[in-house]
């Protein structure tokens, strides 16, 4: 008798303690969290599932990528523009019609503090600084994760697409993109790694837009598509990277075998040949007709979808033996399906940026 009462008594007991200890969130019906870190090792606490993200900087491209396009509640006046110069606005294009902005994109982002506030989203992905980031984070109390892919083949890419997948639930499509281009990668490199340096022809990429329009002059050291396929990049020479202004003199002395040309910047080329017929027909990649397209592939941050194909279309100029079971045609639109969910050469096409031969004088 003694034992059973001693027994219920501890049972009691056991039962009160249970009931006054501490419940996790999901037995007493709070939200339940997690922590992820970002490019800028910030750790951010967000809810569990994510379905409303906003977008400011260029983040609605690499969304795009992931596959999360649809979970976007807010993006950039830059990302509604709907040009075939960043082809993830015109693939989004209907839905994003209908968002509100919460920034101005581009170069110069100004984000819309109130109208993010209104919106209320689960979370906002930054491509952009750290500081603007820790400034929206403080002004809306809204989780800010800051993503910051540098190259088509970078890690920083792959790390921003498997938070991207992480943060989203994406996971499985962000692991299908990043096997692609690993694969465009390794594919690029194998075709042409190995071919000595004096076995290579000489090329140069002109009328690059960076900060505007330019002509024959602006160019590119360590020109990403080049430098995918071994390319002999001229500009490497003087040691730089990314974007800048050449002398034409200086492009004379090199004197390339092929130049490349962005289909868009022809118009001042063209201008530029009209007063200056001597300085290109001095070029042996001009008397020989080795001018060739090369679409540009930078606008409010990087195409990245556009750099690769552009990788494919250099390496059939410049190695044709070595590309000839590729059709860059097929080859870009088969990027564009895995990395925007539908081919796009088209209305590339459409509007002047094609993979072509280029006639310096006419238009084109």
């Amino acid at each position: 008798m003694q034992k059973r009462l001693l027994l219920g008594i501890i049972l009691i007991f056991m039962l009160v303690l249970s009931g006054c200890g501490p419940k996790s969130k999901q037995a007493t019906g709070l939200p339940q969290s997690r922590v992820v870190s970002d490019v800028y090792g910030r750790q951010i606490e967000l809810p569990e599932k994510v379905q409303a993200v906003a977008a400011i900087g260029g983040a609605a491209r690499i969304l795009t990528y992931g596959g999360c396009a649809d979970k976007l509640v807010g993006v950039t006046d830059m990302d509604k523009s709907n040009m075939s110069t960043m082809p993830y606005s015109v693939v989004n294009g209907e839905h994003f019609a209908t968002l509100p902005s919460v920034g101005s994109g581009g170069s110069n982002d100004t984000c819309y503090i109130e109208k993010l506030v209104t919106l209320a989203p689960d979370v906002i992905f930054g491509l952009t600084d750290e500081e603007t980031l820790k400034t929206v984070a403080e002004k809306t109390g809204i989780p800010t994760i800051g993503i910051y892919p540098t190259g088509m083949f970078d890690e920083s890419f792959y790390s921003a697409l498997r938070l991207i997948g992480e943060v989203l639930g994406t996971e499985e499509h962000c692991a299908e993109v990043i096997g692609y281009i690993k694969g465009c990668q390794a594919d690029l490199d194998q075709r042409t790694e190995g071919i000595p340096d004096a076995e290579k022809p000489t090329v140069y990429t002109g009328a690059v837009s960076f900060r505007g329009a330019h002509g024959i002059e602006g160019t590119y050291g360590k020109y990403p598509p080049f430098t995918a396929i071994h390319a002999k990049n001229v500009v490497d020479e003087t040691g730089k990277i990314g974007a800048l202004l050449i002398d034409r003199e200086k492009i004379m002395v090199w004197d390339p075998d092929i130049i490349f040309l962005n289909p868009t910047n022809m118009y001042l080329v063209n201008e530029d040949y009209a007063k200056n017929r001597t300085f290109y027909e001095g070029l042996t990649a001009v008397q020989n007709g080795r001018l060739y397209s090369q679409i540009s592939y930078n606008y409010n941050w990087t195409n990245m979808e556009i750099a690769i194909a552009d990788a494919y279309y250099a390496g059939k100029v410049i190695y044709p033996e070595r590309f000839s079971d590729v059709d860059p045609i097929e080859k870009a639109d088969e990027i564009f399906t895995v990395m925007l969910g539908q081919p796009f050469y088209e209305q590339l096409a459409r509007d002047g940026s094609k993979f072509e031969k280029m006639t310096i004088g006419n238009e084109n």
